[in-house]
């Protein structure tokens, strides 16, 4: 079995950055004029379940993957069942954030840090994520989030100790949303990665 990493994931930032943001993105947003009307339908429903007011530019993100409208749809149908979903918020950025670390995804940790902020992750968190679920401070339980990122990201399973100490405080819906929660972020670095898609000015990313 691959040793999950557990502590500070060391690599060279600035090369990830290179290779993941430079000359991107590969492709355009498109303009809200020429999103097709299966899309826009997409966007009435994001607004409304992210409270967006018409006033607020869409997310370039957004509109680069609405180029594909199907498969915006589905990514949108799961990421706001997780979004509202059985863990509590923060517990949730917590695990994007090791996540996002892992993946060496600038642009997923930039906008995560930001909404961890949003749920109550304090800057002092933040820099303990980036020193992985051994790192002295966090709680059993949030050690485990941690570690269970690392291992869903390693092994594609949970460890027993793992999943023992999580179902200790989460229940049974939670439990079954973990592994889909990471899954999904995981699967939308990938894509945010690839198409280099461009993190907010004023950025830390080391």
């Amino acid at each position: 079995m691959p040793e999950p990493i557990t502590g500070t994931y060391d690599f060279d930032a600035a090369a990830r950055m290179k290779q993941t943001v430079d000359k991107g993105p590969r492709y355009a947003p498109l303009r809200l004029e020429d999103v097709s009307p299966e899309g826009m339908e997409q966007v009435a429903v994001i607004r409304a379940a992210f409270s967006i007011p018409e006033s607020r530019p869409f997310p370039d993100v957004s509109l680069i993957t609405l180029r594909h409208p199907g498969m915006f749809k589905g990514q949108m149908v799961l990421g706001i069942e997780l979004a509202k979903g059985a863990i509590p918020g923060r517990e949730r950025e917590l695990a994007i954030l090791r996540l996002a670390r892992l993946a060496r995804a600038p642009f997923e940790w930039c906008e995560h840090v930001d909404i961890g902020k949003a749920f109550g992750v304090t800057a002092e968190e933040i820099e303990r994520v980036l020193e992985g679920s051994q790192a002295p401070g966090w709680t059993e339980h949030e050690s485990a989030i941690l570690r269970g990122v690392e291992e869903l990201l390693s092994d594609h399973c949970l460890s027993d100790a793992t999943w023992d100490t999580l179902a200790r405080t989460w229940d049974e819906k939670q439990m079954l949303e973990f592994p889909m929660l990471v899954g999904s972020y995981l699967m939308t670095a990938l894509q945010q990665n690839s198409l280099k898609v461009q993190p907010k000015g004023g950025f830390d990313y080391r």
